[in-house]
């Protein structure tokens, strides 16, 4: 088996460019993925490159390295918006697994079920790309195309999640309704943004995940609860608000049940962020 772990993301970008790797990070996803058969694709490990570490502070907002842990975010000083991400990472799996696995992992990962993904939708994250071509950034609800499906070309690698300093203003807030509290994947989750002036709100970003084969924004709900008061927002969350969510029915949910959930926790969650 072929390995190579580059030091820096030039060096990481050659190897992307002479042939087709498995880029990995935490390892958290892709070892137990290989139910104990060897790898397909040589692995090009980028847990060496320094740069793709560190949660900073930029001009234009906030970037989040993609070696960036969920503990690393857990223990970052990140202004009330960012509650609902801090939320999530605590959420996911063992302390072990957060010590270790990647924020932009779970986004490659691509799960309906990915905890990172409704609260950075809030945030309107982009993602960034490098590759032999350059480098691009591409915004999270279009990074993630289905379920275990991303815009990833086989030649680029994530080095970091950014997000626009509009976007940390206000409060947010994460709920994740699964079978027991730790350890488990989610049967319906979501990730409430808000900014309230005076008792009303003025600004809001809603998601939702495990209800659809990619987490959504509510943007119809947003535009709603736009001028209401935090209770009087949480009043108007009923089933027709997530009309446009696709749940699917399996071993943990049937669709009307988590559909139902998405709802009564989506009321809790704009409570919260309140």
């Amino acid at each position: 088996m072929e390995f190579a772990r580059p030091t820096t993301i030039d060096e990481a970008v050659a190897l992307l460019a002479a042939g087709e790797w498995d880029v990995l990070s935490g390892g958290t996803d892709y070892f137990p993925g290989l139910r104990d058969e060897p790898p397909a694709a040589p692995i090009l490990d980028i847990s060496a490159i320094s740069d793709l570490r560190g949660i900073e502070r930029t001009a234009d907002g906030w970037r989040i390295g993609a070696l960036a842990t969920w503990s690393d975010i857990i223990g970052a000083d990140l202004p009330p918006a960012f509650d609902g991400l801090k939320a999530a990472s605590r959420e996911v799996g063992s302390v072990q697994v957060q010590n270790r696995a990647t924020l932009a992992g779970n986004l490659c990962n691509a799960s309906p079920a990915a905890d990172g993904v409704p609260p950075l939708l809030t945030l309107e994250a982009q993602v960034d790309l490098a590759s032999p071509g350059g480098r691009r950034r591409v915004p999270l609800d279009a990074f993630i195309l289905g379920n275990r499906k991303t815009a990833l070309a086989a030649d680029e690698f994530v080095t970091g999640i950014l997000v626009p300093e509009q976007a940390s203003r206000g409060a947010s807030a994460f709920l994740k309704l699964g079978a027991r509290k730790y350890l488990v994947i989610s049967i319906a989750m979501v990730a409430v943004r808000l900014v309230v002036d005076e008792g009303a709100i003025t600004e809001a970003a809603i998601a939702v995940g495990s209800c659809s084969e990619v987490a959504k924004r509510l943007t119809g709900l947003e535009a709603q609860v736009i001028g209401h008061s935090p209770a009087g927002a949480a009043a108007l969350i009923t089933a027709d608000a997530v009309v446009d969510l696709s749940p699917i029915s399996d071993v943990r949910a049937p669709a009307a049940y988590r559909a139902e959930a998405a709802v009564e926790i989506l009321r809790r969650a704009i409570r919260i962020a309140a």
